[in-house]
């Protein structure tokens, strides 16, 4: 069956207001900030946004309110050719909002975020006809019930589940075993086992059911599990502006790799430098970058990524 969708996403977005100071105040004080930049935030959203940008047909399912925030939501994703069939505008509600301060001289980032107040997406309102119309499914566990169906309804189509899991929400853990590619953050990976290693992290989420499991590490990189073996990679060198959306794009990046049927470390290593394209702009939308500009896809005889021998992942 010809797939309508190559990427099929559940999850958060939002609108997000970004700006650049040279430190964070103290209480009291007043501070001055530049570049400001205001464009749609989320994790599936946002990695959507990239993948659609890099050739992908891609749907999203979520909830926003009535509100001119969610209107601009909206209409960013639109703007991207994202289908937005699956999103319900709940009435009366506030969509998600945030404001968040980039330090570039230090690295850090502080959010300030609204809560939505709309109702959840529900289970019933997951449209399955798209859904087993597409090659893979990417959820962030925002929305348990219908991320938990809609990943019971995938793996019975032999459709691959990829996770975000950029916090600890006890929803997650019910995603796990549902899941073929589980990528978390460094602070879901402290309050999943504290004080484990990070491969020690990765093992144990592999043995509740995916094939893949990884850490991100920020500047420190990534680590990963897949098919019974263990791998670190250090961070690609950039000067950071603005950590915002480097997360989201990581994983929108090791997407690119599966779908283009890329061996996993090479899908990883994509994901990485995709990652840290972004950190030199303010905003998780502004320097997604373009694929063809990675060094890993040009001939040379040198590069890591494109020599490393490894299992090659099955065709989506």
């Amino acid at each position: 069956m010809t797939k309508k969708f190559d990427v099929f996403g559940i999850g958060q977005c939002a609108h997000d207001y970004i700006g650049i100071i040279k430190r964070f105040p103290k209480p009291d004080e007043k501070c001055e900030f530049s570049d400001l930049v205001i464009q749609g935030g989320g994790p599936v959203a946002t990695g959507l946004v990239a993948l659609q940008r890099w050739g992908f047909r891609c749907a999203f399912s979520g909830v926003v309110g009535d509100d001119s925030f969610g209107q601009k939501i909206l209409e960013d994703l639109r703007h991207e050719n994202i289908d937005l069939s699956g999103v319900r505008v709940r009435p009366d509600s506030v969509s998600q909002f945030a404001f968040s301060v980039a330090e570039p001289d230090t690295g850090r980032r502080t959010l300030f975020w609204r809560r939505p107040t709309g109702t959840p997406l529900d289970r019933s309102e997951i449209d399955t006809r798209l859904l087993r119309s597409s090659r893979s499914f990417f959820t962030d566990g925002y929305f348990p019930d219908a991320a938990v169906e809609a990943c019971k309804v995938t793996r019975s189509e032999g459709i691959p589940v990829i996770v975000d899991a950029g916090s600890m929400r006890p929803a997650l853990l019910d995603i796990l075993p549902l899941s073929d590619y589980f990528i978390a953050s460094e602070s879901f990976a402290r309050d999943y086992m504290p004080g484990a290693s990070a491969e020690d992290i990765c093992k144990v989420l592999c043995s509740s059911g995916p094939v893949l499991s990884a850490i991100t590490l920020g500047s420190k990189g990534y680590a990963a599990a897949y098919n019974g073996d263990y791998f670190e990679e250090p961070a690609y060198k950039i000067k950071v502006v603005d950590t915002t959306g480097c997360g989201d794009v990581f994983h929108a990046g090791f997407i690119y790799g599966l779908l283009k049927s890329w061996p996993i470390p090479r899908a990883l290593q994509f994901a990485a430098w995709s990652a840290a394209m972004v950190g030199r702009y303010a905003g998780g939308r502004t320097g997604i970058p373009d694929p063809g500009d990675w060094p890993g896809l040009m001939n040379n005889p040198k590069s890591k990524v494109q020599n490393q021998k490894s299992k090659p992942t099955e065709a989506l």
